[in-house]
């Protein structure tokens, strides 16, 4: 075998021509999304009162293997893409581990994250279609900030309703939004109805992603030539985030390499689902064997915690039923630094295959992902972001049981983005001054007991 370089880095005209849609491959299809209003699933026409009507297509579409690039895509992408996927030797001498630990780095773009795949292909149809511009949220700022960049490039106005506890933690990714001409607004606010009903429901709240999406998606609905985009959970996101995945099962085929242990965090289910995206295809079509394990903050257990269930996925009941694995909508998360991971629910595709068995789930706390991350930073080079460091410890951990059982495995993980703009959570956690908040049983079941009543 030829050796493995630190890094390896495909040539443009290796990079993926198509996106890859997971659910044509699986057996059991990810539940429809349901009109919370009928019960029914969602028509097309229902849902381009929402999304962009390419989108709706995506969305719906789980029968077509691969769905092409459009080439003006294709040629963004290549403005940041291919990303590298970055042997550790050093993390792995550190460890003393006979493990042989990869990572896909997706920050090498000014958003700082994998999120920019989506935004633009988001933003591109909204552009086609001959929209004006488009509404979204964001939770630790990395969405926003993607989506941004793709509205400035393509000449679109975006409006962002930003988590309050993100927004006052993270005034610089706040800027950068504003620097590409984006609206920032943080959530709950006075803007929108649903924004003053949660506030007056929940007087000083730091916010959710629950309550920003009701936000953004009232924002949307009531301004002619508006559509609302999301980051994460939907189809159509882990569909554009599949970039990862595919290139990263190529640039492994180059060198011959295996991963027998892929691990990603766990939010809504965006990087998560793009990274495994062509390793659990093959899984499901019986031609070869992975071992998947998701990663979610304990302040926020989904998977670990959560009921399979149609839910909403606002805190405001507005948007659309989806099942997946849920604490609840009306579920408010302590004011951690999970970030992007302080989503109540899971990708509904994602929650389908681990229902179904075929993926793994672990919830850890914040300290310990915060030792991980610095550790990581000391041996690569990179500091993380905290999104990412949840893979980055359950790597860890992995390694380190090799280690003691002499096992010589191949682990793979996500690294999403970078932390530079998370460094009141760094100061934090450097003084002292962060806790591990998690969930009693009884603050799940109530909100969990407020679940939708849907016949299926």
């Amino acid at each position: 075998m030829t050796d493995i370089p630190y890094k390896i880095y495909l040539e443009e005209s290796e990079m993926p021509s198509s996106w890859y849609n997971l659910r044509a491959d699986m057996k059991n299809k990810p539940a429809p999304l349901l009109n919370p209003g009928t019960g029914k699933p969602m028509t097309a026409e229902e849902l381009g009162g929402v999304f962009c009507d390419e989108l709706v297509a995506q969305e719906l579409d789980d029968t077509t293997p691969y769905i092409e690039i459009p080439e003006e895509i294709r040629s963004f992408y290549k403005m940041y893409r291919p990303s590298p996927l970055v042997r550790a030797y050093c993390l792995e001498e550190k460890l003393q581990t006979p493990a042989k630990i990869y990572y896909k780095f997706e920050g090498n773009n000014t958003s700082g994250s994998h999120k920019l795949n989506s935004a633009i292909a988001q933003a591109y149809y909204a552009k086609k279609q001959g929209l004006k511009g488009v509404t979204t949220e964001t939770g630790a700022g990395q969405w926003g900030t993607a989506l941004s960049m793709a509205c400035a490039y393509l000449g679109l106005d975006c409006r962002v309703y930003m988590v309050k506890i993100s927004y006052e933690q993270k005034p610089f990714r706040r800027e950068v939004m504003r620097t590409y001409g984006a609206s920032v607004t943080p959530s709950p606010s006075m803007n929108t109805e649903v924004g003053r009903k949660i506030l007056a429901e929940h007087p000083g709240t730091t916010g959710s992603l629950g309550c920003a999406i009701s936000e953004a998606v009232e924002d949307a609905v009531t301004h002619e030539g508006y559509r609302y985009v999301l980051g994460s959970v939907l189809n159509q996101v882990l569909l554009h985030q599949s970039v990862i995945g595919l290139e990263t099962k190529a640039a492994m085929d180059k060198y011959g390499i295996k991963p027998d242990i892929i691990i990603g965090c766990a939010g809504g289910g965006s990087n998560l689902g793009g990274l495994i995206s062509p390793f659990m295809g093959e899984k499901l079509r019986g031609e070869a064997d992975y071992r998947f394990i998701a990663v979610e903050p304990a302040s926020c257990p989904s998977f670990t915690r959560g009921t399979f269930a149609y839910d909403f996925c606002d805190t405001g009941m507005i948007c659309p039923l989806a099942k997946m694995y849920t604490i609840g909508s009306s579920y408010i998360p302590a004011p951690n630094h999970a970030g992007g991971l302080r989503f109540h629910g899971m990708s509904p595709v994602l929650s389908q295959l681990y229902h179904d068995g075929f993926m793994e789930a672990v919830a850890v706390k914040q300290t310990d992902v915060f030792e991980a991350a610095e550790y990581f930073a000391r041996c690569e080079g990179i500091l993380p972001a905290p999104e990412s460091s949840h893979a980055i410890l359950a790597a860890i951990n992995e390694a380190k049981k090799c280690k003691e059982t002499g096992e010589e495995k191949t682990i793979l993980f996500g690294l999403t983005g970078t932390g530079y703009f998370d460094m009141v959570a760094y100061e934090k956690f450097h003084d002292g001054g962060m806790t591990n908040y998690i969930p009693t049983d009884e603050e799940i079941a109530a909100a969990v007991a407020k679940l939708p009543k849907v016949a299926e």
